[in-house]
């Protein structure tokens, strides 16, 4: 399945937590999730909206496949 040509800031916050991860963490330039030892860095709130392109390169900094993201649960 396809990535959607837009995501909601708040929907990436709800898949990451659902895959496991912890955040948003604020305090630097740019919220990030954390698991384990991972720390995957986010775009800030005010962009409600998130590309395709920036999204691949979110999940793919993250290591999440785009199946796995989309059959996560929001």
């Amino acid at each position: 399945m396809a990535l959607p040509k837009q995501t909601e800031w708040k929907t990436l916050v709800k898949k990451f937590r659902a895959l496991g991860w912890t955040g948003p963490i604020y305090g630097t330039k740019h919220p990030f999730m954390l698991k384990g030892k991972r720390k995957q860095r986010i775009p800030n709130p005010h962009d409600k909206q998130i590309g395709t392109q920036l999204m691949r390169e979110i999940l793919r900094q993250a290591d999440i496949s785009e199946t796995e993201w989309t059959s996560a649960p929001e």
